[in-house]
C-alpha cells in the first residue's frame, strides 16, 4: 500500500523555502553544494522546486541535532 504522504506531495518554490526556513538563497545553495540540504527537482527549463516533506525532514533533523547537542552537555 502506498504511503499517504506520497499522495500529498507539495512543491515549494525557492521564495517559499527561504520564508519557511529563514535562510537566504545563497545559503541554501551553499548547503546543497556541501550535501547538507535537499536537492531541488526540475519543474521546467528555468524552474525548480523542493518537496515540502524533504524540507520538513531537514528542519526536524536540525531540531534533533540541537536537542541532542543540548542534552549531551547536561549532567544527568
Amino acid at each position: 500500500m502506498a504511503n499517504s504522504n506520497e499522495n500529498k506531495l507539495t512543491i515549494l518554490r525557492r521564495p517559499q523555502v527561504e520564508e519557511r526556513i529563514g535562510l537566504s538563497r545563497a545559503t541554501i545553495y551553499a548547503f546543497m553544494e556541501k550535501g547538507n540540504f535537499p536537492k531541488p527537482i526540475s519543474l521546467g527549463p528555468r524552474a525548480v522546486g523542493w518537496l515540502s516533506g524533504e524540507i520538513d525532514t531537514w528542519v526536524l533533523e536540525r531540531v534533533k541535532a540541537r536537542d541532542g547537542n543540548h542534552q549531551a552537555g547536561v549532567a544527568k
